[in-house]
């Protein structure tokens, strides 16, 4: 970090979560490095609390390709975006001092909603009925049609956020070396009318998944980016791809992906 000396902690600006972050901000004065007011002014940004923070931050900030992402935990474990716990400021001053830590890049997606503007998420776009019935979406892989979907929904995720949402409905745990998205449906119906793949798939960064939504149920969809919902009715198509952008985090080199995989649920 010896070229980054710009630090904005990201928190919620309240008196307990001040007193929490105060003996951060000392600590990185005293490593010389300045304390900025907006995330924007900075080169690193740190999120204070855990994987919700985290998101929040790199979304607040504007999905920033040309800063450096560091995740302290204030909860009893560390998370998937988390190297730091608040306790533990011995690894941060470590990660400050020595050669001891890495930059990780994790993928992004980029999610367009008919002919509006572009929209990025960090774990997975989630497109679900917004009243309680199924509806029908043809999906296309770039131009193709593949298959005409009916259920309650999709989860297109990162390999970083394979391990959320994706990972409940079955989907697999991929590695975020990998440059791909995931594809999980949500109770599709499969029966003479309704036909699709039924499993999980993968595809590659040179491909453009297209969700084209049948008239009779485009004004109820729950699009969701992230840990947030869009806003947004009488959806025709939403376009999903991996974006050029990607997010450098810290990371420590004795904890890879695959160990905070086998922390949290082996």
């Amino acid at each position: 970090m010896s070229n980054r000396r710009n630090i904005y902690f990201f928190h919620p600006k309240n008196k307990e979560m001040n007193a929490i972050v105060k003996p951060l901000q000392e600590l990185a004065i005293q490593y010389d490095f300045t304390i900025v007011n907006h995330f924007d002014q900075a080169n690193i940004i740190v999120s204070i609390g855990g994987d919700g923070a985290f998101l929040q931050a790199v979304r607040q900030s504007g999905f920033r390709d040309d800063c450096l992402y560091a995740g302290v935990s204030t909860s009893d474990q560390l998370s998937f975006y988390c190297d730091f716990h608040i306790d533990q400021t011995e690894k941060m001053v470590e990660a400050i001092t020595t050669e001891n830590v890495e930059v990780r890049r994790f993928p992004v997606l980029e999610t367009q909603v008919d002919q509006g503007p572009v929209f990025y998420c960090l774990n997975e776009c989630l497109i679900r009925s917004a009243v309680i019935k199924t509806f029908t979406m043809d999906v296309y892989i770039n131009k193709n049609h593949f298959e005409t979907f009916r259920g309650d929904g999709m989860i297109i995720s990162t390999p970083t956020g394979s391990t959320a949402y994706n990972k409940s409905v079955n989907g697999a745990v991929v590695d975020p070396l990998i440059s791909c998205m995931q594809v999980s449906e949500l109770a599709s119906l499969n029966n003479n009318n309704y036909r699709t793949l039924g499993s999980s798939f993968i595809l590659s960064a040179e491909h453009t998944l297209t969700l084209k939504l049948s008239n009779n149920n485009s004004h109820y969809p729950v699009i969701g980016i992230d840990n947030e919902a869009l806003g947004i009715q009488h959806v025709d198509q939403v376009q999903i791809r991996l974006s050029d952008r990607q997010i450098k985090t810290v990371k420590l080199k004795d904890n890879s992906f695959w160990q905070r995989v086998q922390r949290t649920f082996l």
